[in-house]
């Protein structure tokens, strides 16, 4: 066994180890989350937490008009045993917005960029919802370094390409009236019986977007092909995925047979905020997945 092999090998038990203690009613130690900011390619500035040290390195990426602030559970959590890294998308939370050319794989260069200025050199990344098909595109340009891509929500049917009259109409609507677009499209992302407290939180988190990066980064998505990225992984991928939204994964499987889906019961589009506690074991439980030789 190799020395990294084991070093990822002992950053996921102690994840696992972490977790259930927590469940458990344990103690937990305290993480300090520094805020740091580095360039993308194109100039713009990228906001981004950073917790902990070691490796593999958790990366976290948010999903369309949300923002890093929808990972500090897992900051706080896992931060004490690795590196845990969440970042703003462009446009979204603290990072800047001024380009010219937005898509997919631009945002997973900007990952790709998170990555290089932490000095990670193994890490596996997360992604909720859009951030899904993000981190597909930073694992395509990080090589190596990638260990697994976990999508968080999403993923549900992995051959699928963005209709652009699909696209249009949504930025219409959201550049139209973004207040109401936002209550529209959250209430469509819980269950009718959700934490009512835990729905307005999110709309909360995700009412700061500018309507003008909302337009952009959805346009953006236009013709995406998201099963031609998922081909070219070289890199295992899995699914933390809710009910609310059926994962086919025998379709997935036909596309890539090494999928594999855990789905929470009676969840909706965000189980970091529903319950955190059981989305944490998960993501434990995946990580020593993944690493395990």
């Amino acid at each position: 066994m190799k020395h990294g092999q084991h070093g990822s090998q002992a950053v996921a038990a102690a994840l696992l180890v972490t977790v259930l203690a927590a469940a458990c009613g344990g103690d937990r130690m305290s993480v300090t989350i520094e805020r740091k900011t580095c360039r993308a390619a194109d100039g713009v500035e990228l906001v981004y937490s950073v917790a902990g040290r070691g490796e593999p390195a958790l990366v976290f990426v948010h999903g369309g008009l949300a923002n890093r602030g929808f990972w500090d559970g897992q900051l706080r959590e896992f931060g004490a045993h690795c590196k845990v890294i969440a970042l703003d998308l462009p446009g979204h939370g603290e990072s800047g917005s001024d380009r010219t050319k937005w898509g997919l794989p631009e945002f997973g260069a900007d990952v790709k960029a998170v990555v290089e200025a932490e000095k990670a050199d193994k890490v596996i990344l997360f992604g909720n919802s859009l951030g899904g098909p993000v981190i597909v595109e930073a694992a395509l340009l990080l090589g190596d370094r990638a260990l697994g891509v976990v999508g968080v929500d999403t993923f549900q049917l992995l051959d699928m390409t963005v209709a652009p009259e699909e696209v249009r109409q949504r930025a219409e609507l959201f550049e139209k009236d973004y207040a109401g677009a936002l209550r529209s499209m959250v209430s469509m992302l819980f269950h009718k019986d959700a934490d009512p407290d835990v729905v307005a939180d999110a709309e909360k988190r995700m009412s700061g977007t500018p309507p003008a990066a909302a337009k952009a980064m959805f346009l953006g998505m236009t013709g995406y092909e998201q099963g031609a990225s998922v081909r070219r992984l070289t890199v295992p991928l899995r699914t933390i995925n809710g009910d609310l939204f059926p994962t086919d994964t025998e379709a997935n499987r036909e596309v890539r047979p090494d999928f594999e889906a855990l789905v929470m019961t009676h969840m909706g589009h965000y189980p970091m905020l529903e319950r955190p506690a059981e989305f944490n074991r998960l993501v434990a439980e995946t990580v020593a997945a993944l690493t395990k030789k």
